[in-house]
Order: C-alpha cells, then structure tokens, then sequence
C-alpha cells in the first residue's frame, strides 16, 4: 500500500528504511523524499514508526499552565534595556541615528 503518493512510497519501504536505523519522519523524508511534498503522509510515516502524536503537543497539552514546570522558580526580571510598552495616545518617537 502507497503511504506517499507524490512519490510512491511504500509502506514497506518506510518499514525498510525504519529497519535500517531511521526513527524519525524527517530521516525516512532525507532518504526517500516521503513527506516532503505535500505532507499528507507524514502522520501516516509516524504511526508506522510507531511514534503517533507529535510528543511536544502531547507534553503542551497535558500541561495546565507552562509556568508550572518552573515550580519554585523566581521571576526573571526585564533586561534593563527592555523597551516600555507603548501608550495607544503617546506619540511614538524615534532615536536620532548617530
């Protein structure tokens, strides 16, 4: 069965390459193009790989609030040259050039 259509990859030769060492999408796409013309295949080559959802979503999603995992952590402050958010009836002005 045809996983990439636009360039008629295999499933077979997806288990091929992923036998050869290749674990991940964009090395199954280095060596055979698969999922890099329209990327309709890409969650296709991922089930094979057994990989399924992107992990990064799957670690975002499952966080309520991504300040969370600085549990204990302190603020950081502003960088000193950090530019004041500008006022909607202050006119803005620039810097002369040097």
């Amino acid at each position: 069965m045809y996983v990439c259509s636009c360039f008629g990859i295999t499933e077979q030769q997806v288990k091929q390459h992923a036998e050869a060492g290749l674990g991940t999408p964009r090395q199954i796409a280095s060596a055979c193009k698969a999922g890099t013309d329209c990327g309709g295949c890409v969650r296709r080559i991922q089930a094979l790989l057994g990989r399924g959802d992107c992990p990064r979503r799957q670690l975002l999603e499952s966080r309520k609030d991504p300040a969370d995992s600085l549990s204990g952590a302190e603020p950081v402050a502003a960088p000193a040259t950090a530019v004041p958010p500008l006022s909607p009836t202050a006119p803005v002005v620039l810097p002369e050039a040097a």
